[in-house]
């Protein structure tokens, strides 16, 4: 669990999608997203969200549940909307992806997609898939050269999640985009999945609601007594009081989670813990987890955290860039004051109305750093991602 991931994805490129009119932005292991409201955080998570479910055949889903191609126009006036990513590739120049997407009447058309490599000429790249709307190829390894589909491709999904499989690198390409999470602020409303016996089955992800939070502890402790453990010792450091996670059985293939306190002398069960300690008990698990998919984002990790727990949130996060790429976004300057520079991406709004981004490290901090922490160097503007 030490071994440093390599990012699985360089860069993500927008344009024409919201407030993102144009953006090329690097990614890193861990790049946690600053800025007011409306700056461009959200839109970000949401192009990737748009490209993971392109590539399992989910597009004309999300786009519909974006209220379509034109209600995500930049300011009503881009013509199309492109993203495109790309993934470095050992040995061997990086994959490129890009799709293009148009408003047609109520709905929408692919106009361009591509899966290129550069090789030896520059002018003359590797393509894996390609299609201009009209006539989409793709490259046959039997044949070894493009061909056209000899199936009826499904209107509206791109050509990503429906091609055979293709070569190692491409295939591992459309498999990790693919099987990128997303987890927003978890439910912990009375009535939540989170506070309720679990059925007992395996698990290696929390859920995203937390409904397969019980599983996934108990699969741990019983196949993976390191990654239990360091769950528990995140507990313990975050509440010095904590003893240990217990399983009682409620019923049949029922399982509750009962949390041992040593000043109580009964155990507190699910519905009884507070929404903060719920929802930290849920990033840490979703952290350590074994099913953790090679790209994490997670939207305002904050939402009910104690401030000192934001530091402890920070050394989860750290610690599973061995493991996932992690995309994060936040308000809280607490967890900022735990950050680096390098981890940081500010977004800023321009006197356009359109957001910008600038890496921490590209600031001039050092001269700085010696008298203040990184959230009071953001709010006193050195950083950016302000309102203005």
């Amino acid at each position: 669990m030490s071994t440093q991931f390599v990012p699985r994805f360089s860069h993500l490129g927008i344009e024409g999608f919201r407030r993102l009119k144009q953006a090329d932005i690097e990614l890193r292991p861990l790049t946690v997203l600053i800025g007011a409201n409306g700056s461009g955080k959200t839109s970000l998570l949401d192009a990737w969200t748009l490209l993971a479910r392109s590539a399992r055949g989910e597009l004309s889903q999300c786009i519909s549940e974006f209220q379509g191609v034109a209600a995500m126009r930049s300011g009503g006036e881009a013509e199309k909307l492109r993203f495109s990513t790309s993934m470095p590739v050992t040995g061997n120049q990086p994959l490129r992806y890009t799709l293009e997407l148009a408003a047609e009447g109520t709905g929408f058309r692919i106009d361009n997609e591509s899966l290129l490599q550069i090789r030896d000429r520059p002018d003359q790249p590797f393509m894996h898939l390609t299609s201009d709307g009209n006539s989409p190829k793709f490259y046959d390894v039997k044949s070894k050269k493009l061909a056209k589909p000899d199936w009826q491709l499904m209107t509206g999904q791109t050509m990503l999640s429906q091609v055979p499989p293709m070569f190692k690198e491409p295939e591992q390409f459309r498999k990790t985009l693919a099987a990128s999470t997303f987890y927003h602020a978890l439910d912990v409303s009375p009535r939540a999945p989170v506070r309720v016996p679990q059925p007992m089955r395996p698990a290696t992800l929390p859920g995203e609601n937390g409904e397969e939070l019980i599983s996934c502890l108990y699969t741990m402790r019983e196949t993976d007594q390191p990654r239990f453990q360091a769950v528990e010792d995140a507990l313990s450091a975050g509440f010095p009081d904590f003893q240990r996670l217990e399983f009682p059985p409620v019923a049949a293939g029922t399982l509750a989670l009962a949390w041992r306190d040593k000043n109580f002398r009964h155990p507190l069960y699910m519905h009884q813990l507070s929404e903060g300690t719920l929802r930290y008990l849920w990033l840490v698990t979703l952290l350590n987890s074994p099913g953790l998919t090679e790209v994490t984002l997670i939207d305002e990790p904050e939402v009910s955290l104690h401030p000192e727990l934001l530091n402890l949130l920070v050394h989860q996060f750290r610690a599973a860039t061995s493991r996932t790429q992690l995309i994060v976004a936040t308000h809280a300057d607490r967890l900022v004051r735990s950050l680096k520079p390098g981890e940081v991406l500010a977004m800023d709004i321009t006197q356009e109305g359109w957001a910008e981004s600038h890496w921490g490290d590209s600031f001039e901090l050092d001269k700085w750093m010696d008298e203040f922490s990184l959230d009071q160097l953001w709010g006193m503007g050195e950083l950016g991602g302000r309102s203005h």
